[in-house]
């Protein structure tokens, strides 16, 4: 489907007086305005294309939660007070930007040399990320956000599944929650599987959807590793990072970093 013939069959679905749109034919792109507030979401007409061809209707109306949910959440107010027990991590890339288009300025902790956290305020099916004029407005700090969304973290489940390749184990996180690479900043959890492998555990968060964990215990385990990571980043629909990460005495360092000089096969006791 051409993406002129996807903007109309959005623009049908549009049903709020309010809303208006903009198409941009060299970029591909349809955005939809909201007029009292001036702001709107932008969707990529060339990459909703070929997903429309094979399933239109379930792409369709996907598209339109996805944009009504946005516009939403343009007007909406959100509150930390009486929010804390929804205040979540969440993890990006270090590219992802600090300020919104508007000019909000984003609260945010370093975490690696490839990633940052955010906070967010979950909202069902969707989250707000949290503003230093947020802070401001309920009278909060960002260590009282950030203790907050660690505590709330812990409480989410962390359910995995297994495959085995060339003597190397690996395990998938992906709950569907919104907070899966997250799940990174859970220190129990990775002291919990620290623990649990025979060889060096390693962990990735390719994109914000999933938390891989490598139990590995040779060298192929590496490669496998490197292919399986970059292959989950170039899919994913919020890209974080295509480099995984060793842990070792409590830290996450990138693995590149040391492919000099690549840990040799190990077991632990």
């Amino acid at each position: 489907m051409k993406p002129i013939q996807l903007k109309r069959e959005i623009e049908k679905q549009l049903d709020n007086e309010n809303w208006i749109t903009s198409f941009d034919r060299e970029q591909e792109t349809l955005r939809i305005i909201d007029k009292r507030v001036d702001k709107g979401v932008t969707i990529n007409l060339g990459n909703l294309g070929p997903k429309m061809n094979e399933n239109k209707d379930q792409v369709l109306q996907e598209t339109m939660k996805t944009i009504k949910e946005g516009l939403r959440l343009l007007t909406a107010e959100v509150n930390l007070a009486g929010n804390e027990r929804h205040i979540f991590p969440v993890i990006r890339a270090t590219s992802f930007p600090t300020e919104t288009k508007d000019g909000r300025k984003l609260v945010y902790a370093d975490h690696t040399a490839e990633t940052r956290v955010f906070y967010a305020v979950d909202q069902g099916t969707s989250y707000s990320l949290i503003d230093e004029n947020m802070l401001e407005k309920d009278n909060k700090t960002l260590n009282e956000v950030q203790e907050a969304a660690q505590f709330n973290l812990r409480s989410l489940k962390h359910t995995m599944k297994e495959d085995k390749v060339a003597g190397n184990t690996f395990y998938f996180l992906s709950m569907d929650d919104g907070y899966d690479a997250s799940r990174i900043l859970n220190e129990s959890l990775l002291k919990e599987m620290d623990e649990k492998v025979h060889g060096q555990l390693t962990a990735a968060v390719p994109h914000h959807d999933v938390l891989i964990f490598g139990d590995i215990q040779n060298e192929t385990g590496y490669d496998v590793l490197a292919q399986m990571v970059f292959q989950f980043f170039s899919e994913g629909r919020v890209p974080i990072t295509a480099l995984p990460f060793m842990y070792e005495d409590g830290e996450l360092e990138p693995i590149f970093i040391l492919a000099q000089k690549k840990p040799k096969e190990t077991k632990k006791d």
